[in-house]
């Protein structure tokens, strides 16, 4: 293997593209997975390199023919299957930046900032160099405190780099993926180690840890829910959509789960309860209660700029629900849905209630998944309304919901076992 430099920083290496001996784009390097050892350097054995579809894949450096600026070149065919962290290795960026070692120079503490590996003899990778920022702060010439020195150090001069610490930042792990979709994050948090996906869920926001459960398979919902105090479990789950939240729920013991609706607000937790009294798969359990729901006179102007509420899920945004007052469901009398198509060709002064489209029928609260998602291909539609036996609008059903409880339970997990890969990791 040939390298432009006999030393690759990891902080550098990250997002470099990777390319086939061909010149084809493979994806890009997200991570460097470590194999720490009783004695002696830890060893770096792969890559996490992210493929098209923001598919996060293991690639071994014995793979590897090239490193040098800006590119990593590979040989053979690449794993396809979803990565995930066996018990013995560790995620350079993900768990290793910003743990704190004790430099034994001097017994101070210093946080990692960047990792270096190197190739021996052997032709393995190990880590051989720290680059490691010091705890202390100095006065600067005009008094101002300035951060702790940096310094790089060998990799033998330090102790703890094993050792998982309780203060490490997930800072850096959640700004990696602050402009991708919180399937991508849920995606990185189980390829992580228990603890670690539970200080990444610790750190982040309330809705943005609420996306990034919606899309984690159903044990892994729980657990991390586990990991967080009752009274944030309780604001976790309100950010939630009510049926997420609902199926959620539903998996936890009958005790914890009353306690949690008891934390939540009371409107919050209502609509959670009247979910949990509907089957799995009926129309009352596979819907939400939070739709774009207006009255006959809205003008189009203003159904247009409900549909762009960045939270409002894509299915949901195709469309509003029209109907009489009160425009909370259960609403007054179901009229019917205007989608958004038609939104963008009308005025935008006119009122919404002269476009409703009457070939859309609406289900019930007790209809079977299966009858919902034949209607749903017929129609051609996104969502579809759920009404009570007197016409009230109770919330609607989106296909993303529909196709979560037609696919296997751990779908996520093997979403790309059928494709060949060349390897055995994961």
């Amino acid at each position: 293997m040939s390298t432009g430099t006999e030393r690759v920083y990891v902080a550098r290496l990250a997002g470099t593209n990777v390319f086939d001996p061909l010149g084809d784009a493979v994806g890009r390097v997200r991570d460097v997975v470590i194999l720490m050892r009783r004695t002696g350097a830890p060893n770096a054995v792969g890559l996490v390199v992210e493929v098209p579809g923001r598919r996060r894949v293991f690639l071994p450096l014995t793979r590897v023919t090239s490193i040098a600026p800006g590119q990593v070149i590979c040989t053979g065919v690449v794993n396809l299957r979803r990565f995930q962290a066996r018990a013995s290795e560790t995620l350079a960026v993900a768990e290793l930046f910003e743990r704190s070692v004790t430099l034994k120079e001097d017994n101070s503490t210093a946080y990692i900032e960047d990792i270096a590996i190197e190739r021996d003899r052997t032709k393995s990778w190990n880590v051989s160099k720290l680059y490691v920022r010091k705890t202390g702060r100095r006065k600067g010439v005009l008094g101002f405190s300035r951060r702790g020195e940096a310094v790089v150090v060998d990799v033998d001069q330090v102790t703890g780099l094993a050792q998982r610490d309780k203060n490490q930042g997930a800072a850096l792990v959640i700004q990696s993926f602050v402009d991708h979709k919180p399937a991508d994050l849920a995606a990185a948090l189980m390829e992580m180690s228990p603890s670690r996906s539970a200080e990444i869920a610790a750190a982040l926001d309330d809705e943005r840890l609420a996306d990034v459960l919606e899309e984690l398979p159903e044990e892994d919902q729980i657990a991390l829910l586990g990991t967080l105090r009752s009274d944030r479990a309780a604001d976790v789950l309100e950010a939630m959509d009510p049926d997420d939240a609902a199926d959620l729920l539903g998996d936890l013991p009958e005790s914890e789960r009353a306690a949690l609706l008891e934390l939540m607000k009371p409107e919050d937790a209502k609509a959670v309860r009247q979910l949990l009294t509907y089957a799995d798969d009926s129309g009352g359990g596979l819907m939400t209660t939070e739709p774009v729901i207006v009255g006959p006179e809205t003008t189009i102007a203003t159904c247009l700029a409900m549909l762009r509420r960045q939270e409002l899920p894509p299915a949901l945004a195709s469309m509003v629900f029209v109907v009489r007052p009160p425009l909370e469901a259960p609403t007054g009398r179901f009229i019917g849905l205007v989608h958004i198509q038609r939104l963008l060709r009308e005025a935008p002064r006119d009122a919404v209630g002269n476009y409703v489209d009457p070939a859309i029928a609406p289900v019930e609260p007790t209809d079977h998944l299966s009858e919902i998602a034949r209607r749903m291909a017929a129609y051609d539609i996104l969502a579809l309304p759920v009404v009570d036996p007197d016409h009230h609008l109770v919330g609607a059903i989106s296909i993303d919901d529909v196709l979560d409880h037609l696919l296997p339970s751990d779908w996520r997990e093997h979403f790309d076992d059928d494709q060949n890969a060349d390897g055995t990791h994961g």
